[in-house]
Formats: C-alpha cells, structure tokens, sequence
C-alpha cells in the first residue's frame, strides 16, 4: 500500500534528502499503477489525481519541479477573456470553474484575487462589445466569488491608474482574475501528491522505456546528480512533459497522435514605484494582449511575446527585440516611459501548444489533447496552467484500461492542497503567531501566503536558532528559514531551485541572486551535506548562469541568445542532453 503521511505531521508531503533516499529504493523495487513523466504542474497533478484514487503512483522529473514552463507563466490562474473573441466558450467556461475552486478551496493560500483595469481606446462601440464579453465572463462564473464589471470615466479609470496617459484611454471596465507563484504552486501539488503516498522525485530522468511485446511496462531513470540508472515498473506510463512531449515520445518509439509547437514567451520585472497605479492592467496588442501584473509588495510583471521557439527547451532565451517589445508596448499607455535600466528582471518560458493548421503561436489551440499512444503508453499536452487539474484526471481516465484494477473516479476537487486547511483561520491569529515567533506581523502575513497553513513548520525550523529569522542579507523580502525549509522539505536540491523557484530572488532583485547566493549556499548546506568545496562549486554555477542570461538579453535574436545561454554550466551534472535515444 502506499506510504501515506498523517495529516498535521511534520513529515507530511516532505521532499527532503531522506525522502529522496528512500523514493529512488522505492522507484526500483515497487511496481506502479502509474509512472509520471514530467515535474511540471500537470505532472504534478496527474500523480495527485492518481495517487486520491488510491493508486500506486511514481512521478519522475529529469531536472527540478516547475523547472520548465511551470515556473515561467504570466502568474495567473485566469479564464482566458481573449479566448471568447476566439468563441472558445467551453474553455473559458472550464477555466473559470477550475480559478474558483482554487481560490476558494483547493489553494486559497496561494491563488489571489487581483482587479484589471481594461483601457477603452474607441468611442461609440467598444465600451458596449467590452460590455458583452464580461457579462459573458461573469456569467460563467468570472463573478461568482469576486466583483462583476465596473465601467468608469475617463477621470475615475485615471485615478485608478494615475500612471496611465490621459491620451491612452477615453474610459475604462474594471473586472477580476487572479494571481498566483506558478512555481510554489506546482511544488505545493507534488507535495500533496506525496502525502497522499506518491513516489515523487527530481533529478531523475528517463533515457528509455521497458517493453514487453507491444506493451510498454515501465521506464529507464538516471539519477542526474550521479549518474545511477535503474527500471521503474508500472502498468501505465503517462508521459506530461509540455514542451518535451515530442522527445519522450521519439524516445518510445511508438508514433504520436499529436504535435507540440512551443511558443516562447517573455516577461520583464520593474519596480512597483515605476507605474503609479491600484489594479493590473490588460492591454490589448496587435495580435494578442499585454498584462502589467502586480507581483508581490514591490513589483509589476509585465508580459508577454508569442513567437515560435525552435532551439533549447530546457532554457529559452530572452532577447534585446523581445525586451524592447515590452517596453515598446507599454510605453505608449505609461506617463513616465520605462527603459531598461528599470528592468530588474526577465523571464523567458515556453508555452506546450497543439500544433495546427495556423502558423501564428498566438492562434494554435489552447486545449489539451490525451492519447492512448499503445497498450501501456498515454500522452498528454497542451491545455493552461488553470485547467491542470481537468487535464490531470483526464489523463488518468485515458489510463485506466491499463490498469488492472477498478479505477475510482476523480475527487480531486474535494482535496485541498497543503497549507489550505487553516490557512484563514491563521489571518486571523496571524499577530499571535508574530508574538510567539518573534517576527513582525507582516512577515507572517508574508509568510502565510506562501506556505498557508505549513507556516508553524517552516518557522520551527528556527527553533534554538533565531538567526534564521532574520533576512536574507542581500534579498531581505525573504527569511533565511525559507531557503533551508526549501532543502529540508521542498525538494530543493541546487542553489538555482531556491533562487529561482521555493523563493524568486532571481526575478526580484537587480542582482538577480548573485548577492545572496553564498550565503544561501551556506544556509542550506549542512541541510543537503554540502562541504566548502561544493557550495564554492554551486555559487560559481549559479553565477553563471545569470551572467549568460544577462548576457543573452542583450544579442538581437534567438539564435545568437540561445547560443550564450546554453552554454552555461547545469547545475545537475549528470543531467543528459539531448536525451538519449537507445530505448
């Protein structure tokens, strides 16, 4: 049977060394309902969907959780408003359904509701067809636990966002989605997924698939971190790794019944006092839209670019066009134009999309696709970060025949990720917690919406050590507790996953992390068994690959941006590419 945690352990849904020890013992000796290929929130979600039906499930993940496009997102859970111009209403309508369940059950910890502001620019028709769209929107559930629209003057939309040029808008709609840490988020799922007994480790890559006959019975891992190998078996491999989809299928040998396009897109972080304004904004582009996000106390998201993406898939590079993109884009609605020297960080992500008859990113489908490729073997892709979940248990009902035994339906819906339960009655004891850890209130508000309810764990750790609840040195929005809770329960396992993911320092920061990356090395390594030597080696590696990032967004295109950002160091040494084709 599966090795469930007690609910309120201190163990509950750890991924820490000791867990990763007995999760590769465990990857070779059990045999699976369900291997999962691919760290990524739908990955993620798959192994807990599986794992709630009281499935025997391993999840497997070549590099860290949320490495690739789950961590590189627009920070939205949100139902696709442009999608109704597209008449793709089931979408929309699914979305929605799947933004309320997290924000009122399933994460409410970590999905946060956020006002946009949409500037009208056309008099006469576009305040009534905006109109029409948002009661659409509303009616399928935009407004069910959030305001509906609000129309304003052209006065009262510029006092909302003062920033906003008065020649940019004649009016304005204001309407509600949400914001979310991608990256926690997908962590928080795995997480779950463990405690409801699921075999979850990173670093582990698959280099071949296990037949038998024409069916395929399991997978060939390599530890990337030293180069182990050994066989998973199950009775059903479920491959979800977005952009990848296409390798691990090459990798099977077995024809797929779809294609993934990646679709690259990039977002850039400026200061919050760089735009004077009380809500996100959304603002419409030639082909697509632009969103200007609030992200944590003192910065905006800005994104996103939609072209095609034809080089490296593990690190897509940001380009000086695709900054200047950005800025071009926004500048013409901003007061006080932005220029790059307010850019303290770039993101670059690609998104897994169906590819179609249409040869612009921005038109290729939204919706997912899952395939029984052969006895044995399910494909999963495309879909949005919001609809993992729907894309989680379709992808386990398409397993099902594979399996021997009966199947339960889907409940996911019904289980709340880690730190949900309790997390409002926290808020509301949220100045006695301060008092009992010694930390100010705001610290523990902070706190409370990225752990939730896990929160008395995190600050137990600095039990006997109250040097961990001071901050960071160099990125103080942080405690120094967080990033060894990052290695003690989060599957850390590198400085780039602390700085990049369990924390965003390195899109926070100017320094981008380079500041604080020795002394975070030093903070987690008694944690994972780091000597001098090793931290020196991780912070250099580190290091690294921000200079080739920096470096990256100054070359005028993908090809001459991809070539410096990939030849940075991997922080996982035996990590494999291109991966191996030997079956």
């Amino acid at each position: 049977m599966a090795e469930i945690s007690q609910a309120g352990s201190r163990s509950a849904g750890e991924l820490g060394p000791g867990q990763r020890d007995g999760a590769w013992e465990r990857l070779g000796r059990d045999h699976f309902d369900v291997v999962v290929i691919g760290g990524g929130v739908v990955g993620a979600g798959i192994a807990l969907d599986a794992a709630t039906r009281g499935l025997e499930v391993a999840l497997v993940e070549a590099r860290d959780l949320a490495s690739g496009t789950s961590s590189r997102s627009s920070k939205m859970f949100h139902g696709g408003l442009r999608y109704l111009e597209q008449l793709d209403f089931g979408l929309v309508r699914e979305a929605l359904r799947e933004r309320e369940l997290s924000l009122k059950t399933l994460a409410p910890h970590l999905v946060k509701p956020l006002r946009f502001l949409y500037p009208l620019t056309h008099r006469v028709w576009e305040r009534p067809y905006v109109a029409s769209g948002l009661v659409l929107y509303d009616t399928m559930g935009g407004a069910k636990s959030v305001p509906g629209q609000h129309h304003l003057t052209r006065s009262a939309a510029l006092r909302l966002a003062p920033g906003v040029r008065r020649d940019a808008l004649i009016g304005g709609v204001t309407y509600y989605d949400t914001v979310v840490d991608d990256a926690r988020h997908t962590m928080t799922v795995a997480r779950t997924a463990a405690h409801y007994g699921a075999v979850v480790r990173t670093s582990t890559q698959v280099v071949g698939f296990l037949r038998e006959a024409d069916r395929v019975v399991g997978v060939k891992v390599r530890d990337s971190e030293d180069g182990r190998a050994t066989q998973v078996r199950g009775h059903v491999v479920i491959n979800a790794t977005g952009v990848w989809t296409d390798e691990i299928q090459a990798l099977s040998r077995q024809r797929g019944r779809f294609h993934v396009r990646a679709s690259k897109g990039v977002h850039i972080v400026v200061p919050r006092d760089r735009i004077a304004s009380d809500t996100a904004l959304i603002l419409r582009t030639p082909t697509s839209v632009l969103f200007v996000i609030p992200w944590g106390p003192g910065h905006w998201i800005i994104g996103t670019t939609d072209t095609d993406w034809n080089l490296d898939l593990a690190h897509p590079a940001a380009t000086k066009a695709d900054i200047a993109y950005l800025l071009e884009r926004v500048n013409q609605v901003l007061v006080t134009p932005l220029t790059h020297e307010d850019i303290q960080g770039v993101y670059a992500g690609l998104r897994p999309l169906l590819a179609g008859e249409s040869d612009e990113t921005s038109k290729l489908s939204r919706e997912h696709a899952v395939a029984r490729i052969c006895p044995g073997l399910v494909a999963i892709a495309g879909g949005k970060y919001t609809t993992y979940r729907v894309m989680a248990y379709d992808a386990v009902d398409a397993a099902a025949p594979d399996i021997p035994q009966r199947v339960s339906p889907s409940i996911t819906e019904k289980v709340p990720l880690l730190g949900a339960d309790g997390y409002f009655a926290l808020l509301n004891q949220a100045p006695q917690l301060a008092q009992t850890y010694g930390v100010h209130p705001y610290r523990i508000e902070h706190l409370l919406d990225r752990y939730g309810s896990l929160v008395t764990d995190v600050l137990d750790l600095a039990a006997g050590k109250p040097e961990l609840l001071q901050p960071i040195t160099e990125s103080p929005t942080y405690l120094r507790v967080e990033a060894v809770y990052a290695a003690t329960a989060e599957g850390a396992l590198h400085l780039d996953d602390i700085l990049a993911r369990r924390t965003r320092i390195s899109i926070e920061y100017s320094h981008r992390g380079v500041a604080c990356a020795e002394e975070v090395g030093r903070l987690v390594a008694p944690v994972l068994g780091w000597d001098d030597q090793r931290v020196a080696r991780e912070v250099a590696t580190y290091n690294a690959r921000v200079d080739a990032e920096i470096r990256s967004q100054t070359q005028p295109d993908d090809i001459s941006a991809d070539a410096l950002r990939a030849a940075a160091p991997e922080p996982r040494p035996e990590i494999l590419e291109p991966v191996p084709t030997d079956g």
